[in-house]
């Protein structure tokens, strides 16, 4: 830290830690009492959270800088709006500590809570600690000392534990809600009846505790779902504890579910928040085993993993353990709409004996966009998705389909073009396209896009070899307007233009 040669005055953030006096800490009351200046901050009532939490180790002498808020929720006045009243606030709030450490006094500056996490002080330290020699005091935090007064495990193992602030648009709040194991909203108040539709949307409003002025004088500990939004002050928190040995809510068989998710093509990167949450939240996982090591392991759950060939069988499976009440995540690659698993379980959901239970179908990231992306724009216009595996429909339709596609210059999209037991069907498409595209058609295979083993390459069509296509692999085809260019930073790009040329009207004359 750099600071002047000249004596000058030490600054010190000192957490107070969540109201009650006796949770600061021994080194906060040790700052205090050495400071010649003690600041906080207050609305313009003049009433400070901070002062009164301190207040028994404030002496006659120390002088007192309050540092009275222009605005809280009202509305100003400033040309700038909010933010510019709050930044001319807080920087008239930093001159006025400067002249006291300018003159060699000591200040410390009272905050709840810990200084740096969502403090007022930071504001302060961020305008003032590159100048004078600074200590931050930690404090105990209300998302502690909510957690203590639940006396519930906030997070426990390798649950992820999300902060919010309510302040947060709803539906970025849903998401994320819907996406962690464990989180705590803060700053509530007027944001509540937001926050609460956002718990509500993200299903997790029957996990979800409220806690009010945590360890504080007028302390309250609910149920969320329970609150009263007229009641609700700034000081209050949201909180959805760990779910390891939470106790789960008694369901009968009308209760159970089958969620069919899409994990994209390749890890936790590809989910979407709505199927995390719906991961996270499910009793059992049904899928591919390949598919499921996707999938991170949670106590409680049960998973059931099988073969890539039984999709009829695990369908079944997952509907039979929802009929028992069972909230069943099935579990596919990429979009589950897209030749996998969705319409396997809406096959078997059709069945009489499943015609009352609830199916849901949450998208995941498709293959085809996957590789797209990678290599650039190739999917920009119309395009087609055929798959060009013959198990479970003739190849005479497969190439019937291709013909089709061909002739209308559609990009193609291929899935499945081979695997151990399918090896010639990428060289009978490659030479089907060849009757209708030019060879120097740009072709892009994306190989486990996502993962470890990641190519994305482009070759001609002509130059299309079957022996470097497996299963993992995924073949886009351009069509006569596709481009393929090297850019100046090397990289190689396709793009398919938005705009296809007009077509000559009938008995126009041409050349």
């Amino acid at each position: 830290m750099s600071v002047s040669e000249h004596s000058t005055g030490r600054l010190y953030g000192v957490g107070l830690g969540p109201g009650d006096p006796s949770l600061m800490t021994l080194r906060a009351v040790e700052v205090i009492a050495e400071a010649d200046v003690v600041a906080y901050h207050s609305a313009r009532h003049g009433r400070s959270i901070a002062r009164s939490i301190a207040a028994e180790h404030l002496r006659a002498d120390h002088i007192e800088e309050a540092l009275v808020y222009p605005v809280t929720t009202e509305t100003t006045d400033h040309p700038d709006g909010y933010r510019g009243a709050m930044e001319d606030f807080y920087a008239e709030a930093a001159a006025r500590l400067a002249v006291h450490l300018d003159a060699g006094r000591t200040v410390a500056v009272l905050a709840e809570g810990d200084p740096l996490f969502y403090g007022s002080y930071m504001h302060m330290h961020k305008r003032l600690a590159d100048r004078y020699p600074t200590e931050v005091i930690p404090g105990v935090t209300s998302v502690s000392a909510a957690a203590a007064r639940l006396g519930t495990p906030l997070a426990e193992g390798e649950e992820v534990l999300t902060i919010l602030p309510g302040t947060l648009p709803e539906e970025e709040l849903t998401a994320r809600l819907a996406a962690t194991d464990a989180a705590v909203v803060m700053k509530l108040g007027r944001t509540f009846p937001a926050v609460r539709r956002a718990f509500e949307t993200s299903g997790r409003l029957p996990e979800a505790h409220y806690v009010e002025r945590a360890t504080m004088a007028g302390e309250r500990v609910d149920e969320l779902a329970a609150v009263d939004a007229g009641s609700v002050p700034y000081f209050a928190v949201a909180v959805l504890p760990s779910r390891i040995d939470a106790p789960r809510p008694e369901r009968g068989p009308d209760t159970g579910e089958v969620a069919v998710v899409g994990t994209g093509p390749a890890g936790p990167l590809w989910l979407t928040p709505e199927t995390r949450g719906v991961l996270a939240a499910a009793d059992d996982v049904v899928g591919y085993t390949t598919y499921l090591e996707r999938v991170p392991v949670r106590p409680g759950q049960v998973r059931h993993g099988s073969d890539n060939k039984v999709e009829s069988e695990r369908a079944e499976f997952a509907l039979d353990l929802a009929r028992r009440g069972r909230r069943v995540a099935v579990v596919s690659g990429g979009d589950p709409g897209v030749f996998a698993m969705a319409t396997a379980v809406l096959e078997a959901a059709a069945q009489k004996q499943y015609a009352d239970l609830p199916v849901r179908v949450l998208p995941g990231v498709t293959a085809a966009n996957a590789a797209a992306a990678r290599a650039g724009a190739p999917l920009g216009h119309d395009y087609a998705t055929i798959s060009l595996s013959d198990r479970l429909k003739p190849w005479e339709v497969i190439a019937r389909r291709l013909r089709a596609a061909a002739s209308a210059d559609l990009v193609l999209a291929l899935y499945n073009p081979g695997s151990r037991s399918r090896t010639w069907q990428v060289g009978k498409a490659r030479d089907l396209l060849l009757e209708h595209r030019s060879p120097d058609t740009p072709v892009v295979l994306g190989r486990d896009v996502g993962g470890p083993a990641e190519s994305v390459r482009t070759v001609r069509l002509a130059d299309l070899d079957p022996a470097e296509v497996d299963m993992r692999t995924i073949l886009l085809v351009g069509s006569s307007q596709t481009r393929w260019e090297q850019r100046g930073d090397g990289q190689q790009i396709v793009w398919t233009p938005r705009r296809y040329p007009e077509e000559p009207a009938e008995g126009t004359p041409q050349g």
